[in-house]
């Protein structure tokens, strides 16, 4: 998922994002334990996926305390 999609979303649904992306990730590593992972390339994309979308949810949180501290100055 490219990053300006996710800057669009509400942060409602970067949440729902991130844990089906986290639940993915369980899958992927069953499967590779398993044995029957057939594109080990994708568990490197879903932990990217992972990362960017907590650097998202993070940044909102950075600015929303920033405009917050600059409201009570």
């Amino acid at each position: 998922m490219q990053v300006h999609e996710l800057r669009e979303l509400t942060e409602e649904e970067l949440r729902l994002r991130l844990q089906e992306t986290r639940r993915e990730l369980f899958n992927l590593r069953q499967q590779w334990y398993a044995g029957s992972l057939e594109d080990h390339n994708r568990l490197r994309a879903v932990r990217k996926d992972i990362a960017r979308l907590l650097t998202i949810l993070r940044e909102r949180e950075l600015g929303a305390a920033l405009a917050q501290k600059g409201a009570a100055a």
